[in-house]
């Protein structure tokens, strides 16, 4: 899928209803898929789909097949060589391409098994190219053979709530790829809340307007979720400060569809819309050199750090202006993107200890883009809702009440192996602080750990998703933020001063 510009700047709404301003370099104008107006809003009430509408039956009584699931070959390498990098990153983008346009055949096929021969065909050649290039240099894991077949599944995560286990994240360095999970945050509710009965908030019907989710069962009423925010107890030492950099809203509308961390210079290499506030020159393209000599957004010109994450739609039944290009309507990304009504980017200390400076450069992704097939181990979506933030969801979005507005929480990772500023599948190099204790894995080092919060002020109501993959159904698991660490080095010795000071920066 090629482009016709290396990034896309615009205006868009806060809400429904006020004007967009579009990049014609990018933006290539409405009309590419039909939008239904598919959520009740809260005036017009409504009870639960019918059975058929939120979930098929296929013969037999089984769940019909909703999408596509694919081995992660990304998440098996965790050692490249380092000359083989860019070569991998190019393959592994393409094995998400090849997913991509898999699906789109898949929603309109009659016999949804005959995509997987010949996404399986597709897959073979460019996992040996994979295998080749790490040993060239090295030794590529023997399980990558194994990786070429998919296979179909229903989506059986829609329909309530995912028990208690789903929605906490686990402890310390035992958990997956990345030294631990979840920080505490969003623990899933009961299989009777799923529907998010919420006084009078209405009722989610069907799919949203993609026709790929999100579905009335991927939403709660966040007053039906008990509290369940845990931290670490404090210990003497521990660092209490904390710095606050002002980056803003996206005001500037810089956004695109791709993801420079896991596939550099791969245009379209996320097949989803990214906001973006700090560097403003970050695109597939961007190096070192780029981010360093880049604007910034960010009040304080000392931070020159990206972040981004993906955009959130309304589902209102109208299209964005990007309803015919990459990362938008092509990728079955559709709807009217929201502009942050709030963004706060925190970065704060251990509660066992001192932090250490980051390295300049140093790259972090938290979350799991695809998180819906992968399971949930690398998760780290945080959802909730102004006034109730000691409830948080995983695997749901909420439901918020009038007056009270959607919130995104991401706590990145927050210790370094003291090495890398990257690894091969971009998360051995940090891990999480244990749940419990507080203390990171053995032989890495505190550093001061970013927490993002986004807030929108969007209608009450099942009406909203994030991008994401298309065959990753909008799901609100597969959430996820990045951050690359474009500090001055100065600036970045003074955060972690304040940090170990126990005093309040900005």
């Amino acid at each position: 899928m090629g482009r016709t510009s290396r990034r896309t700047s615009r205006k868009r709404s806060k809400l429904a209803g006020r004007a967009i301003a579009a990049s014609a370099a990018l933006i290539l104008g409405g009309g590419g898929l039909v939008a239904v107006n598919v959520y009740a809003n809260a005036e017009e009430g409504g009870g639960p789909p019918p059975e058929s509408q939120v979930q098929n039956q296929a013969q037999g009584g089984d769940q019909q097949a909703t999408t596509i699931s694919c081995p992660d070959v990304g998440n098996q390498l965790p050692e490249v060589p380092e000359g083989a990098r860019a070569e991998v990153d190019r393959e592994l983008a393409t094995l998400d391409s090849q997913i991509t346009d898999a699906y789109a055949k898949f929603a309109e096929a009659e016999d949804k098994n005959s995509v997987l021969g010949p996404l399986e065909e597709r897959r073979r050649p460019t996992i040996e190219n994979i295998r080749s290039a790490i040993d060239r240099g090295g030794q590529a894991p023997e399980n990558l053979d194994g990786m070429a077949p998919c296979t179909l599944r229903a989506d059986d995560d829609g329909r309530g709530g995912q028990g208690g286990d789903q929605g906490q994240g686990s402890n310390g360095g035992d958990q997956g790829q990345n030294g631990g999970q979840g920080n505490g945050q969003g623990q899933g509710q009961g299989g009777d809340q799923g529907d998010g009965q919420g006084g009078d908030q209405g009722q989610g019907q069907g799919q949203g307007q993609a026709g790929n989710g999100p579905e009335a069962g991927d939403f709660v009423d966040i007053k039906s979720v008990r509290p369940n925010v845990q931290k670490p107890r404090t210990q003497r030492g521990a660092s209490r400060g904390t710095f606050t950099t002002n980056c803003g809203t996206n005001e500037n509308g810089k956004f695109n569809p791709d993801n420079v961390i896991v596939a550099p210079g791969v245009s379209n290499g996320a097949h989803h819309m990214h906001d973006y506030v700090g560097n403003q020159e970050t695109d597939a393209f961007s190096g070192d050199d780029d981010l360093a000599n880049g604007d910034t957004s960010c009040r304080n010109r000392g931070d020159k750090s990206t972040y981004y994450w993906p955009v959130l739609r309304l589902q209102n039944g109208n299209d964005e202006n990007d309803a015919d290009a990459d990362g938008g309507g092509r990728d079955k990304n559709v709807g009217e993107i929201q502009t942050p009504d709030q963004v706060t980017l925190k970065f704060v200390g251990s509660p066992v200890g001192k932090v250490t400076a980051m390295p300049r450069f140093l790259r972090i992704i938290t979350g799991d883009a695809k998180a819906f097939t992968n399971g949930d181990a690398n998760a780290n979506a945080s959802w909730s809702c102004t006034g109730f933030e000691n409830r948080q969801l995983k695997d749901k979005y909420p439901i918020c009440p009038r007056g009270s507005k959607v919130v995104r929480t991401f706590n990145f990772q927050s210790c370094w192996d003291g090495q890398n500023t990257d690894s091969a599948n971009h998360r051995t190099h940090v891990a999480f602080a244990d749940q419990r204790s507080g203390r990171c894995p053995q032989g890495f080092r505190a550093v001061p750990q970013l927490v993002q919060r986004v807030v929108y002020d969007v209608p009450p109501g099942p009406g909203f998703a994030v991008d994401s993959f298309p065959e990753q159904l909008h799901k609100p698991i597969t959430d996820h933020g990045d951050f690359i660490n474009v500090f001055d080095e100065r600036l970045m010795q003074r955060v972690a001063k304040c940090i170990n000071g126990n005093r309040r920066c900005a």
